[in-house]
């Protein structure tokens, strides 16, 4: 059972890291088109209402994609004053309701977020400003594709945390060889 829950576990964290991974080139894409905005605003005295919005279109799409990865690398902040004195067991537990809660939640946005890219995509949503990105739905697409992806790294957090406290509770098969 066990064996089953960690395969699982393992197969959605790297479902997460195949995507995060990917979507840190995006970090990369970010920083060349800045400087080419900067080189050709101040070098060449041309500016492009689409390249500046290209900006901001892969700053959200790096911060969507890359939540999730940031979690499954153990990138988040947590506040440790109690957690730490815990027994393992019950770390266990709070992680299992913790990861349980993230996953609910995830799943509530995503269903939220459905109808606003349904939206955009129905009205044939563009950038209000001259000369600025079309098809701004492809972009709102990524909401809910985000939290899809933290939903599952919550999958995966909350099946090693269930694995972890199912181990806790069973007696070792020799303990004299420990």
């Amino acid at each position: 059972m066990t064996a089953m829950l960690e395969k699982a576990a393992n197969g959605t964290a790297r479902v997460v890291r195949i995507v995060g991974q990917m979507a840190a080139w995006l970090g990369l894409a970010l920083v060349l088109l800045v400087a080419f905005n900067v080189l050709s605003r101040y070098a060449l005295g041309i500016s492009s209402v689409a390249t500046q919005e290209a900006e901001w279109h892969l700053m959200a799409a790096g911060a969507l994609l890359g939540m999730s990865y940031g979690l499954n690398q153990g990138g988040e902040v947590r506040v440790d004053v109690l957690y730490d004195k815990f027994s393992p067991e019950l770390k266990a537990t709070i992680d299992i309701i913790a990861a349980a809660m993230l996953m609910l939640a995830s799943i509530f946005i995503v269903w939220l977020s459905i109808s606003y890219v349904n939206q955009s995509y129905s009205i044939g949503e563009i950038s209000p400003d001259p000369g600025g990105l079309r098809y701004r739905f492809l972009l709102k697409a990524l909401i809910p594709i985000a939290f899809v992806l933290l939903a599952l790294q919550a999958l995966s957090m909350m099946l090693e945390s269930i694995v972890r406290r199912v181990h806790l509770k069973q007696p070792l098969a020799n303990p004299d060889k420990h």
